[in-house]
């Protein structure tokens, strides 16, 4: 095995403190808004949604009730999901009130859990003689990572073991299960969770066993003869979802080993969180065949799989990739979780080694899909994001099954609710990644952060005023120890300016798309740094043949779009001007800081058509119009309506 540097080090939430005018509102949305619907939720109090039953379930295994298992498979999660997300909120702000509540939710997981460490609620309440013979399809191991992070967040947040203790138990169960020893079984999930999981426990408790065991499970993994297919021979041919995703073992990345992998396949979500666990390994072990498979695996998805909106996942079938350069905008699946989970890959990877393109990823998903997935009130969500809408034929056509033109309040499976609750919650954790003394800036978020140096302590002030303005200011608080401060140059950006302590600094170096600040800083010292945010318009690989001939508007880290609401109907009939100026304007209706742009552009007239649906001569003119374009974030919160990302430029 040959070894790789030592890789970053990544922030605690408790390392970081977020107050942004911008990300603030949508955290506190996340705590009084978000979590007690979520809660409610999971306990089936919200009047026409979708029952969850998930908090139940784990009455019932412990024994506290008496029923049946109800919903998916992978219902655990959610609960999981959810006790993750307080513990990342109660790391900046302790809640008795709300401690209290996951405390007993705890004491019942606790109750579920056998006595040999086995903990899932569908397989004790439903299927209790069948526990790891369906690894394919019925998430044991994907419900087991979650209820891990959520152990490890809840941890860190309030000291508190009783959780940890629970998931420390399942996974040695697991490891005992699990392996090459006579005995053991030779197998991995059907979807990925586990493997960055256990990186995690790791970290948390210095267990060298829990990386062994994600290696053993990512090796594994595609492996001859198919675990599949042994699976299914030992079961009499029983499935519980699909066929189809056994056959399809790119389905779940398991149609070879990943050490030949080289394009991103298959189900989306899987894929991301099966990358984050690669990345993570590669750092913590220094294994360079997964470090080349991480690499390999994200220039594909970026450069060729990945929508400008940062989502990814390009069809319904499947929730997955299909081919390069194949990003359908309205009958995108581009599921939230997916863009979660890009997210979580960037991360590992920015500890792998430097290049600002996986801050500029974590900006793009954060600032368009993620925050897109929510509705401005916090109570209903996206589970797709496509990047164009017609209302009238997606109730219709069964291609457009999976888009809703509206948020949903809640899901059967009810992934992606949580998923962002969990990801905002944590959003500290994105801002900095610490290589030695040097402290790279990866996200532009207000707040203040301690970060411990080799040397000593450093106290750090952020101030941002993106995603509107690009000025952002740091102030050195305290500074026990020396460091350099590296300050991502944005991909929006082409022209960055910086100052310290009111002196302009010319000629810095720029790394990997850092501008490397090496004057030694002090208590009390300021860097202000000034990005310009030009309106620019996006062009699409030429081959990718449902945007030739068509820009997308983008500001900053925001990509905007045309609704119905400002633009009338048949956006479509909609053209920019290549000479079109833009106009920035206050877009108030939902938030006083909010900023529209304006642009010149045509919409197609014709004459009056006949009853005729085909004719041959036809006599088209274009009106000027002035179009107006609001973020794409900030879509479907004003009622049903169409939508368009790409318009047609001429």
């Amino acid at each position: 095995m040959t070894s790789i540097s030592r890789p970053a080090r990544i922030l605690t939430v408790s390392d970081y403190q977020v107050n942004d005018p911008f990300w603030s509102q949508f955290i506190q949305l996340v705590r009084n808004v978000v979590i007690p619907y979520q809660w409610d939720a999971l306990n089936d109090r919200i009047a026409g949604a979708e029952p969850s039953g998930a908090i139940r379930n784990f009455k019932i295994a412990a024994g506290e009730e008496q029923g049946e298992h109800y919903g998916m498979v992978f219902q655990d999660s959610d609960v999981a999901k959810w006790i993750e997300a307080v513990g990342y909120l109660l790391a900046s702000n302790r809640d008795e009130a709300l401690e209290e509540i996951v405390d007993r939710v705890i004491d019942t997981i606790a109750k579920a859990q056998h006595d040999d460490g086995y903990l899932n609620t569908y397989y004790t309440v439903k299927e209790p003689g069948n526990r790891w013979t369906n690894l394919a399809e019925c998430h044991e191991l994907y419900c087991a990572g979650h209820m891990i992070e959520a152990a490890i967040s809840y941890y860190q947040a309030t000291g508190k073991r009783k959780l940890l203790d629970v998931v420390c138990k399942f996974a040695d169960h697991i490891n005992s299960v699990f392996g090459e020893e006579p005995g053991q079984l030779r197998g991995y999930d059907g979807h990925q969770e586990i493997e960055l999981a256990l990186m995690k426990l790791y970290e948390v408790t210095g267990n060298d066993e829990y990386v062994k065991l994600c290696r053993f499970f990512l090796l594994e993994r595609g492996s001859k003869p198919h675990l599949y297919d042994e699976e299914l021979k030992k079961r009499g041919g029983t499935v519980h979802f699909d066929q189809w995703m056994l056959e399809n073992k790119q389905y779940s990345q398991a149609h070879e080993p990943i050490a030949k992998q080289t394009v991103a396949v298959g189900h989306a979500v899987r894929f991301a969180y099966m990358c984050t666990g690669i990345a993570h390994l590669a750092g913590v072990t220094g294994d360079r065949q997964m470090l080349e498979a991480s690499r390999r695996l994200w220039d594909n998805m970026e450069l060729k799989q990945t929508y400008i909106t940062g989502a990814i996942g390009s069809q319904s079938h499947g929730e997955a990739f299909t081919v390069d350069y194949d990003l359908p905008n309205d009958t995108a699946y581009a599921e939230t979780c997916a863009s979660c989970g890009l997210i979580f890959f960037a991360l590992r990877m920015s500890q792998l080694e430097v290049d600002s393109r996986y801050g500029d990823m974590m900006e793009r998903a954060l600032y368009n899909t993620v925050i897109g997935g929510m509705s401005a009130d916090g109570k209903s969500f996206f589970y797709v994001n496509p990047l164009e809408v017609h209302p009238q034929t997606n109730a219709h056509n069964y291609i457009y099954h999976h888009v809703k033109p509206v948020r949903q309040s809640w899901f059967g499976c009810a992934c992606c609710p949580p998923n962002v609750a969990r990801l905002l919650a944590s959003l500290g954790q994105y801002v900095y990644t610490i290589r030695d003394n040097r402290i790279y800036t990866n996200l532009y978020v207000g707040g203040e952060s301690a970060i411990q140096l080799d040397e000593g302590k450093l106290v750090i002030q952020q101030e941002s005023k993106l995603p509107w303005h690009g000025d952002i200011k740091f102030t050195v608080k305290s500074a026990v120890a020396s460091f350099e401060l590296a300050l991502r140059i944005p991909g929006w950006c082409d022209q960055a300016t910086v100052y310290v302590n009111g002196d302009q600094i010319v000629g810095s170096h720029i790394h990997q798309g850092y501008l490397i600040l090496t004057q030694q800083l002090s208590e009390g010292d300021i860097v202000e740094l000034k990005l310009s945010m030009p309106v620019s318009r996006m062009k699409c690989h030429p081959y990718v043949r449902q945007n030739a001939g068509k820009t997308a508007i983008q500001r900053g880290p925001l990509v905007y779009c045309l609704e119905e609401e400002d633009n009338g109907k048949h956006l479509h009939q909609l053209i920019v001007s290549k000479e079109a100026s833009f106009e920035l304007y206050p877009f108030t209706e939902l938030g006083s800081d909010m900023i529209g742009i304006k642009a010149q552009g045509y919409r197609r007239t014709s004459e009056p058509w006949t009853q005729s649906l085909y004719r041959r001569n036809y006599s088209e003119a274009e009106q000027p119009v002035q179009l107006s374009f609001i973020p794409y974030f900030a879509w479907a919160n004003r009622g049903i309506g169409e939508m368009r990302v790409w318009v047609e430029e001429r």
